[in-house]
């Protein structure tokens, strides 16, 4: 299974040979296809073959490329991620509302829950109002208890200044997070054969990644808790590194402890099976881990 975030960050040529990732440089490094989950490309300065682009679509790896200033900006999407692409993406077309409403309703809340875990770690009291938005969640969040939870938490964890629309670094660093969630998401999407574009409650016209959006909620927490240990004076190659670690976090998920970058394909795949199924009992949500908890009590 692969397990790798490969990050190229300065001046490099790419290409490919005997199934390895061939990285020229200062140095020449060679990385097997099969150890790669994700390639970040975060230098402008990197060029790639045509070949090696072929191979890693061919292997469902996911690859981002950053901007001149180095944030994620595209990536590689694969046309087919599936042999039966065709019949999910029918199946997907034709998820009916009341299903897609409630998978959306047991996301919400999970996320919720994940977040008034993470102030209950840091013995913050506003992990109480939250407990509260937890029992009043109605079907399909109608009452938006999402957004009331969203800004009581993050006060919480970055003061009462804070907003989410805001240029400060903490919001350069949770985005950066997200983008590098979304990615792993985006990558599942399509690797199960289904198309990102058709969300379940995303339905931005100008988002290309709804239905990626709408998975990855109940796992953005992992990136808050990164960001709110970071003392933050700069935003640069060292907290993104720390960032893109957020998939080689442990979890728990269906009795098992993985990586996140795996985790998200077991949940994923839960929720798909729920969709189609129509039961959502059959989702599967990652519980934090023992080492989890550990770097969260050492965020006190």
């Amino acid at each position: 299974m692969s397990w790798r975030v490969v990050v190229i960050s300065s001046r490099a040529k790419l290409d490919y040979q005997l199934g390895y990732l061939v990285v020229r440089g200062e140095e020449t490094t060679r990385i097997h296809l099969g150890e790669i989950s994700t390639l970040i490309i975060e230098s402008t300065a990197v060029s790639l073959t045509a070949y090696l682009l072929s191979e890693l679509t061919k292997k469902k790896i996911k690859v981002v490329f950053c901007d001149e200033k180095r944030i994620p900006s595209s990536e590689l999407v694969s046309y087919y991620g599936s042999h039966d692409t065709s019949s999910k993406v029918r199946r997907q077309i034709q998820w009916s509302q009341q299903i897609k409403e409630a998978v959306w309703t047991e996301i919400v809340t999970e996320k919720i829950r994940k977040q008034k875990i993470i102030l209950e770690q840091l013995q913050k009291t506003e992990a109480e109002m939250l407990a509260g938005y937890l029992k009043e969640i109605a079907w399909n969040d109608a009452t938006n208890r999402e957004g009331h939870a969203a800004k009581v938490y993050f006060n919480a964890l970055f003061g009462m200044e804070f907003t989410r629309t805001a240029d400060t670094l903490v919001n350069a660093a949770l985005n950066y997070g997200y983008t590098i969630l979304l990615s792993a998401f985006s990558r599942e999407v399509v690797a199960n054969g289904y198309i990102t574009q058709l969300g379940l409650f995303h339905d931005n016209v100008f988002n290309q990644f709804n239905l990626a959006s709408d998975l990855m909620e109940p796992f953005r927490p992992l990136v808050d808790r990164m960001v709110a240990g970071m003392e933050l004076q700069q935003f640069e190659t060292d907290e993104k590194m720390q960032l893109v670690n957020v998939l080689n976090q442990e979890v728990q998920i269906d009795g098992k402890v993985q990586y996140v970058n795996n985790a998200v394909k077991v949940y994923c795949k839960s929720v798909f099976d729920a969709l189609n199924e129509r039961d959502v009992s059959l989702i599967r949500f990652y519980q934090m881990s023992d080492n989890a908890e550990k770097q969260i009590e050492g965020l006190e």
